[in-house]
């Protein structure tokens, strides 16, 4: 069991704040990179859940981590590890803050185990990065050491740590992500065209009845990327062109869209009864629009009055099994096709989706 201790041979010591938790001490420690890798260990992988303190290492999300790291050397921000120190450890107030000071040294033994409880793999990102860029060693991270107090106060650490984690969502993560050039598209474009500005939810994945937004964020990005199907996050000029011009004639061969630019119908109302206001279709528009550009460059602008013809209304039969089933919205890639189907048929496309596809692959 860890305790402050003046009994410490050899130590890790480190500039570090101390804190009070749940009427137990703990304490913030600013950690050269470098030392992480051999400071930290993790409970062997072959052991079962209920006799180990975290969950196995997922190596496949290290790679990503490792390369924002060394990629951004400049930017990249990684938030404190949380830490178990089973072993000895002592806090020495600075002679500045007196002898109950919050600001000092902290000592750990070497002797230790130490074992974390939040951020296995930071670390694990952060000795990656070290074997490409290793001058990031003397650049520091804060880590969050706690008394250890066995297993089951360890496992308990972990299940309150993530329990109540909430992972931003996938439109707040667009719209905040300033390095992905792909996102930054989609932002400025719904901030450019008449029928995405002021109708899209920026921050939620989902509109609520009350809402005055017709479309999200994150589904327009969805369906943009069907449309054009880029192999990479850049997005070429002459496809931004394309994907502009291609919504905003969407929008114009759409009824119910061009009332909503004209403020003569409200986003609840259209919610309600028509199915061109959920994802599913939107990205069904987005499969179309990657047909329709590639098989008819030059006239796929008039390909789209056929949007003109289409009943969109959610009881319509020629939704039902695709998009909508008993009345109620579902959202399944296949049925998707389906409808993607239906809008190329009323646009004079001559084909399917998976047609138009096998016709690609030759």
């Amino acid at each position: 069991m860890a305790r402050d201790s003046d009994d410490l041979d050899t130590t890790y010591s480190f500039d570090a704040l101390r804190g009070m938790q749940a009427g137990r001490n703990f304490y913030v420690a600013m950690c050269p990179l470098k030392i992480i890798p051999k400071l930290f260990i993790f409970n062997e992988e072959e052991l079962p859940p209920q006799f180990r303190a975290q969950r196995v290492l997922r190596d496949t999300r290290i790679p990503s981590m490792a390369n924002y790291i060394v990629n951004n050397p400049k930017e990249y921000v990684f938030s404190s590890l949380t830490a178990s120190v089973d072993g000895a450890m002592k806090f020495t107030p600075d002679p500045s803050v007196g002898s109950e000071g919050k600001i000092g040294r902290l000592h750990i033994s070497m002797e230790s185990r130490l074992l974390i409880n939040d951020g296995q793999h930071r670390r694990k990102a952060i000795e990656e990065a070290l074997k490409i860029k290793p001058e990031l060693g003397n650049e520091s991270i804060s880590v969050v050491f706690f008394t250890d107090k066995g297993l089951k106060r360890s496992q308990q650490m972990f299940a309150d740590l993530n329990k109540h984690a909430v992972k931003p969502t996938k439109s707040l993560g667009i719209l905040y992500d300033h390095r992905d050039a792909f996102a930054q598209f989609i932002v400025k474009m719904v901030n450019d065209l008449d029928i995405f500005h002021n109708r899209t939810e920026m921050e939620k994945t989902s509109i609520s009845n009350r809402s005055t937004k017709f479309f999200t964020l994150n589904g327009i990005s969805d369906a943009t990327k069907l449309l054009l199907k880029l192999k990479t996050k850049t997005v070429p000029p002459e496809s931004q062109k394309l994907t502009a011009e291609y919504w905003d004639t969407v929008s114009k061969n759409i009824p119910e869209w061009n009332l909503l630019t004209q403020k003569k119908v409200s986003p609840s109302e259209l919610r309600s009864e028509f199915v061109h206001s959920h994802t599913n279709v939107l990205n069904a528009l987005g499969m179309v629009g990657y047909v329709l550009t590639n098989k008819y460059p030059d006239s796929w602008k008039g390909k789209l009055r056929g949007l003109q013809k289409i009943d969109w209304a959610r009881d319509s039969p020629i939704w039902e099994g695709k998009i909508i089933l008993d009345g109620r919205m579902m959202k399944q890639k296949a049925g998707i096709k389906k409808a993607a189907d239906v809008i190329l048929q009323r646009c004079d496309a001559n084909m399917t989706i998976d047609e138009y596809e096998k016709s690609e692959a030759k």
